[in-house]
């Protein structure tokens, strides 16, 4: 697929997952199959919600959970909210997203420890990654000299 032309050939359910992976998960949003395939299934559960009697919007709401399931955890506006909050003096503000996709592959081995689901930001858990991270941050910083 032409990536120039790869958000026209998109369905509805293809060009919102598009844009939701760029603001969250920019990693993924080059990878058309993975869009591809979650527009399709969207799609599917919208129709078969539809002949099982489903209301529209309730159909449309069980398409967009089968859409987005498994992606409302970010690591990269994990990174960037501790960025802003912790290193606002280091990286400005308007950098964080840039740097955020610089540093995600240096903190997997951080976000492997840790359960990541829909859900985990809302977990005590969560604090625990975000006091890692923030350490793990420092020493990026300091092995790097920024």
């Amino acid at each position: 697929m032409n990536k120039k032309n790869q958000s026209t050939e998109f369905s509805y359910y293809g060009l919102y997952l598009l844009k939701y992976l760029k603001e969250n998960h920019p990693d993924k949003a080059t990878d058309t199959d993975f869009i591809t395939g979650r527009a399709d299934h969207a799609a599917d559960v919208y129709e078969q919600s539809r002949l099982s009697g489903a209301t529209p919007e309730g159909a449309q709401e069980l398409a967009m959970a089968a859409l987005t399931g498994g992606l409302h955890f970010s690591k990269y506006n994990t990174i960037i909210e501790v960025l802003w909050n912790e290193f606002a003096e280091e990286v400005p503000p308007g950098e964080a997203a840039k740097f955020a996709l610089k540093l995600q592959p240096e903190l997997e081995e951080v976000f492997a420890r840790y359960p990541l689901a829909d859900g985990f930001a809302y977990t005590s858990e969560y604090e625990h990654l975000y006091t890692e991270l923030t350490g793990a941050v420092v020493t990026y910083l300091e092995a790097h000299g920024v």
